[in-house]
């Protein structure tokens, strides 16, 4: 509690709830308003701390809506608990970052899915032609306390410390004005989940470190490499009984399988058969794709270019995460059916001026005029020749639209591979 309770490590704290920003607890209370709070109450709230006192306020329920259909339970702290959880983080990170597993990659500094991606690339070179995809059904709802504190206490072995954290597991859910108990579970949405969910998931790093398992984890998505289809159906077998019996959680059994790992994804990434090059999974195609869907109505009225500056921020985004892909022809086909998304929304917003359009951009006069009296919609019209010679791929790059494929080319020559 000493060091979660230093001046250095508050205001390291501070900063990053600040930079965090997010949407206010069940006091109302923003990011803004914390520091000038802190300000007055901090004397109080850091004796309460101190002596154990304290007491979390219960987390605001929020529901994400899911690829699957499905929703995710996230539970937001308050700006005040949000900001006392980063402390704690930081210190739980300090002690517990020495001794977790070396094929952990996810919520630890100087580690990414992007490493993750390049270990399990390695293991699939190197023979590992099979994989045990391993998904944990609701994971931080199921999250035992008891065996999470006991897991604890092995690097901080402190009681004011561990009470608090406590405290906060149980700390309770705000549902529609009344107050739900958390008997088990981290509420996600908390600084504190991510370090908390490695310090539970540790335990299972190491017990597939003692049978000799080639894996790789991020967070709760983990995957095992094997040389066969029967070595993974045993190693699948004996892993969930041991996630259900010893860590008490659950194994998904309609999303975990056994199976190439071409036809698995991991982390929005899969490899292609012949030399396991990285590939963008088509899940994530598809939900970029609809998200373009949505930036790009045509009932939105907006300016191609107010259009591209919106997409833009949404591709650049993809971008910096996918850049990892080697197999490019994915991205490009994902590029030029944007390009046509526009060239019909474009055609859409011209309407009758169609014609003049056509001409002021350099299609000849005949063509122009086919195109313009054509009974064809907006979406096969978007793939004529008018359109591609009027709306080129430089038409786009100038208006500032970025190339998912172009971006990954050039780093990648840069890399000398």
């Amino acid at each position: 509690m000493a060091q979660v309770l230093e001046r250095e490590n508050l205001l390291r704290a501070l900063r990053q709830v600040q930079r965090n920003r997010g949407a206010p607890g069940i006091d109302g209370m923003c990011v803004e308003q914390l520091s000038g709070y802190l300000t007055l109450h901090w004397p109080r709230i850091r004796t309460e701390l101190a002596e154990g006192r304290y007491r979390p306020k219960p987390v605001k329920r929020v529901l994400i809506p899911k690829p699957d259909g499905r929703q995710r339970k996230l539970g937001i702290p308050t700006v005040l608990d949000r900001f006392i959880q980063q402390a704690i983080a930081q210190v739980v990170q300090r002690h517990w970052e020495p001794h977790f597993h070396d094929n952990s990659y996810g919520f630890r500094p100087g580690r990414n899915a992007h490493q993750a991606i390049r270990h399990a690339q390695s293991a699939i070179r190197g023979g590992k032609r099979w994989v045990v995809d391993l998904d944990l059904d609701a994971f931080f709802d199921r999250v035992n306390h008891s065996r999470l504190i006991r897991r604890l206490y092995r690097h901080l072995p402190e009681r004011g410390l561990l009470q608090l954290i406590t405290r906060y597991l149980k700390a309770g859910v705000m549902t529609e004005g009344q107050r739900q108990a958390s008997a088990k579970g981290v509420p996600q949405g908390g600084p504190l989940s991510p370090v908390l969910s490695n310090v539970v998931l540790d335990e299972l790093d190491w017990e597939l470190h003692r049978r000799g398992h080639t894996f790789a984890r991020y967070a709760d998505d983990c995957q095992v490499y094997v040389s066969s289809q029967r070595a993974g159906e045993r190693v699948m077998a004996r892993l969930q009984r041991y996630i259900e019996r010893t860590l008490r959680l659950k194994v998904n059994a309609g999303k975990s399988a056994v199976d190439k790992p071409w036809k698995r994804s991991f982390l929005g990434f899969t490899f292609s058969r012949r030399g396991a090059r990285v590939k963008v999974a088509e899940k994530a195609i598809d939900r970029l794709q609809a998200n373009i869907r949505q930036l790009s109505r045509r009932t939105r009225g907006y300016s191609l270019r107010q259009i591209i500056a919106e997409l833009k921020k949404t591709l650049l985004g993809w971008k910096a995460y996918f850049d990892l892909s080697e197999v490019l022809s994915p991205l490009r086909d994902l590029d030029k059916w944007l390009r046509r998304r526009l060239r019909c929304y474009q055609w859409k917003q011209w309407g009758r001026s169609g014609y003049r359009r056509l001409r002021k951009l350099g299609v000849p006069r005949v063509l122009a005029w086919n195109t313009a009296k054509s009974a064809h919609g907006p979406w096969r019209i978007s793939h004529s020749p008018a359109l591609y010679q009027a709306m080129p791929k430089r038409y786009f790059r100038d208006l500032g639209l970025p190339e998912l494929a172009a971006r990954c080319t050039s780093q990648r020559n840069r890399r000398g591979t």
